[in-house]
């Protein structure tokens, strides 16, 4: 009785959370790859764009990344410049920086060494980076974007254009997910729908809602906004501060727009576990405004969306195969084959569930069917296969376990860290 309540609950939250994925995923706008083609770079009009890299031990990834951007438009160098700024890396990302530079002698890339930063003042994650690079840059949109992001042919200028269109202050989107590794492949798509899930495009873009959220991958300010806001500065404390500048922008009465972004860009966040354990629970808590509610919330809609039916398919199944002499048979009495020794049930016992273990067994194999619309709902967004969706239930398990770990980390300081450098809470 207990794991049919259970498997009851499962499919309560699980019916429940595949209509607010699909009511995020249906309401979520897209920018039109067409009408980037209409496009007359060369022109005049064209406003400039500063593309802003801020890089710290990106030395895998820095350049596929500037030549991605360069290679994704004909802007000239008077309507485009490319700036990567090096956080100071410990890695080769500046060595391989300029070589590039100097061996792709383009005018629109340039390489900045970034300053120590302020003694007198604590700046978490890139933001000193990117307040540095803001200072010399001279375009009026400002592109932010990661160094383990790719933009797509077009991106910029299609960008640009619902910018203008529609009179946005702050354009971010989701980019497509791509994953390699195993353990990108059990987490990511999970978290990218729960994000979606979380934060509903509609009420993100509603002016009128508290609801604020960006993708630090990808984020477009027209500069008169970013200024107005005080830009990374006014965030220079904060570990989550893609999520803090939506917030100012909507404060200040500015517009965000949060889009779904598979046809700009994809970004491949973390390349192995470890990687994906620290990025994740860095950020996760602090999204939640540090609720540790919100955390134990979030690590039991995982379990029960994921790993409880799984558990309860494999406990009935167990049941079923005990009960059945064709599962256990002994050996010495298996051959000759005798149908008497083999299926001594007669049609009275054929069925071996009670009614209670069927409901469980149905209901089990119900929710793990929503599993895989689950994953083919946030496909539509994240434009990333349905690859391993059965091994959800693993998935699921190790969600719910970086929530809980994001809040003790944060809390505690216990190996709360980025990239080797230790991260603490602003007073």
């Amino acid at each position: 009785m207990i794991l049919l309540t259970l498997l009851i609950f499962s499919l309560i939250v699980s019916t429940a959370y595949t209509k607010n994925l699909r009511r995020s995923v249906k309401n979520a706008p897209r920018t039109s790859p067409s009408s980037a083609q209409q496009l007359s770079p060369s022109t005049a009009q064209f406003p400039k764009v500063s593309v802003i890299v801020p890089a710290y031990n990106e030395a895998e990834n820095i350049r596929d990344c500037a030549i991605a951007i360069l290679q994704s438009t004909r802007l000239s160098v008077d309507n485009l410049e490319v700036l990567i700024i090096d956080d100071r890396s410990t890695d080769d990302t500046l060595a391989i920086a300029q070589n590039l530079q100097q061996q792709l002698n383009d005018p629109r890339l340039k390489i900045l060494a970034g300053q120590a930063r302020p003694a007198n003042q604590y700046w978490a994650g890139k933001n000193w980076a990117c307040a540095e690079a803001v200072q010399v840059t001279t375009g009026e949109f400002l592109l932010f974007i990661d160094a383990d992001v790719r933009l797509k042919p077009g991106a910029i200028e299609t960008a640009i254009e619902t910018v203008q269109t529609e009179k946005i202050d702050l354009l971010t989107c989701m980019p497509a997910l791509v994953c390699e590794c195993f353990a990108e492949w059990l987490v990511q798509p999970l978290m990218f729908n729960h994000l979606a899930v979380c934060f509903d495009f509609t009420a993100v873009n509603d002016p009128t809602t508290d609801s604020a959220f960006a993708a630090g991958p990808f984020m477009l300010f027209r500069r008169s906004a970013y200024e107005k806001i005080g830009g990374h500065e006014s965030v220079a404390s904060e570990i989550v501060e893609d999520v803090e500048l939506a917030r100012r922008i909507k404060r200040a009465g500015l517009k965000l727009g949060l889009y779904a972004g598979s046809n700009l860009a994809f970004v491949r966040m973390y390349r192995s576990w470890s990687a994906l354990w620290e990025g994740w629970t860095k950020n996760l808590y602090l999204g939640a405004h540090r609720s540790w509610g919100m955390m134990v919330y979030m690590a039991a809609i995982m379990l029960f969306l994921y790993p409880i039916p799984w558990i309860g398919l494999f406990i009935i199944l167990k049941q079923i195969i005990s009960l059945f002499p064709l599962f256990t048979l002994n050996p010495s009495t298996m051959w000759p084959l005798n149908p008497s020794t083999m299926w001594p049930l007669n049609p009275s016992t054929m069925w071996p569930l009670s009614v209670v273990e069927g409901s469980s067994f149905l209901l089990a194999i119900i929710v793990i069917w929503q599993q895989y619309n689950l994953r083919s709902l946030g496909a539509q967004i994240s434009d990333c296969s349905t690859k391993y969706w059965w091994l959800g239930g693993l998935g699921g398990t190790l969600v719910a376990a970086i929530a809980i770990a994001s809040a003790i980390k944060t809390e505690t300081g216990w190996g709360w860290t980025w990239r080797g450098r230790a991260l603490q809470i602003k007073s």
